[in-house]
């Protein structure tokens, strides 16, 4: 449980809840909940392909097998984007707390690190860095614990004195859905535990995979709720930050906390993404394209998107490329079930595929 768990509560645990509170306000917590359900249908569909393909000849033919390559080239870019995304909020954390705290700035540390993973990652593999994935998981899951329980005394002092603010939401109608859409890749992670089969089996891999979005959703919507009633609206300015200022207020000692998870976090998250995108595409071109070559490419996009985009940008962009590989899943489990007789779940994944095309196309950005 905890591989899939801790790409879950990484980077969209440090960004999701400015961005619920400044956009949807007293509904945020609610908000909240739909993503943790859509993220929990999709997982859904992807533990039924975890348990019927390959266990059935009747599931395995060349529709499914040109679905599940297509799926596989989806997640191999969408780790491009998560690469960036996860090194640009390296980048802004690591210059938050110092003088230099400017986005020209954080751009030069995201692109030296970068390099860096680059470099690490063409002459000696990662192997090297994987113990500080583990040491980081750990810390993390440790600050947001000590978090959590700072935010639970704010919000009981705020509430015994009956200081609650109920925001009203900024975001509403079609543009409050285009934005959740854009919102999908904070609470991803959970699809980890179908690449865990060299070490685990099917039945393992979907309980990590459940229990994991379970532990996940209780963190998120205990983080929401705490943190959803008790800013006023404008008090902080939204940025990709703000979670420290927020923090500030809570306790002294919290941003301290949360740069340094942060740091960790999104450094260890870059490398396993790096590492498994390489892997990846080397599998998929039949060794045409080695893993180093892979590395290259990963870090020239994310250079482009680095200097092209702000983080709220490259947010909505991994959404999209993780929903493209989400609506790709459905569709494998909805021709699977279909061909087991079972129309009503082939009916509900087809919604779920539908669902991920509109994510696709209409999933927006946070304007900061």
């Amino acid at each position: 449980m905890t591989t899939p768990l801790a790409s879950i509560i990484g980077s969209g645990f440090l960004v999701l809840g400015p961005i619920l509170d400044a956009a949807y306000g007293k509904y945020a917590p609610l908000v909240m909940a739909l993503l943790c359900v859509g993220a929990y249908l999709y997982g859904a569909a992807i533990r039924y392909n975890m348990a019927v393909i390959g266990t059935t000849a009747a599931s395995a033919n060349v529709l499914s097998e040109t679905l599940e390559t297509a799926a596989s080239w989806s997640l191999g870019f969408a780790y491009f984007i998560s690469v960036a995304y996860y090194l640009n909020l390296f980048g802004a954390f690591g210059v938050s707390l110092t003088s230099v705290s400017d986005p020209l700035h954080a751009k030069l540390l995201t692109s030296a690190v970068f390099i860096v993973i680059l470099f690490v990652g063409w002459t000696r593999g990662f192997k090297s860095l994987e113990d500080m994935e583990y040491v980081s998981v750990t810390a993390k899951l440790a600050i947001i614990a000590g978090l959590l329980i700072g935010m639970t005394v704010y919000f009981l002092d705020k509430a015994a004195g009956r200081e609650l603010i109920f925001n009203p939401p900024v975001q509403t109608g079609l543009s409050a859905v285009t934005l959740a859409f854009g919102l999908i890749v904070t609470v991803q992670g959970f699809e980890t535990s179908r690449y865990l089969g060299a070490d685990y089996d099917s039945k393992t891999r979907i309980r990590s995979m459940q229990w994991s979005q379970w532990v996940s959703a209780a963190i998120y919507m205990t983080y929401i709720l705490l943190l959803a009633y008790v800013f006023e609206r404008g008090e902080l300015k939204l940025t990709e930050t703000a979670i420290v200022d927020m923090m500030a207020v809570v306790a002294p000692i919290l941003p301290v906390l949360l740069v340094a998870a942060a740091l960790a976090a999104q450094f260890s998250a870059a490398v396993a993404d790096t590492s498994g995108s390489g892997g990846l595409i080397a599998e998929l071109t039949g060794n045409r394209l080695s893993p180093r070559m892979a590395y290259a490419l990963l870090t020239c996009v994310g250079l482009f998107l680095t200097w092209s985009a702000d983080v709220f940008e490259i947010i909505s962009y991994a959404s999209r490329a993780f929903a493209l590989y989400y609506t790709l899943q459905a569709l494998i489990a909805a021709r699977t079930s279909w061909t087991q007789q079972d129309r009503y779940r082939s009916v509900g994944f087809i919604v779920l595929a539908g669902l991920g095309v509109l994510i696709v196309a209409f999933g927006q950005s946070v304007e900061g």
